[in-house]
């Protein structure tokens, strides 16, 4: 049985972890309250999917 699965590059895999955790600092201190923190942790999970997105739709792809 053949495994058909595609594995990311670890390179990628290190750079959006970079990212994540440095978004996760940003939207942190930048709280003011503890509900803004967790919404912090969910933006920062969720902001690369959004700037995929923009970048894809303003290269009209």
């Amino acid at each position: 049985m053949e495994n058909k699965s595609r594995k990311m590059p670890q390179q990628s895999s290190a750079i959006y972890g970079i990212a994540v955790m440095g978004a996760l600092v940003y939207f942190i201190q930048h709280a003011t309250s503890f509900w803004g923190g967790v919404l912090g942790v969910f933006k920062a999970f969720l902001w690369p999917a959004v700037v995929i997105y923009k970048l894809l739709e303003y290269l009209k792809m």
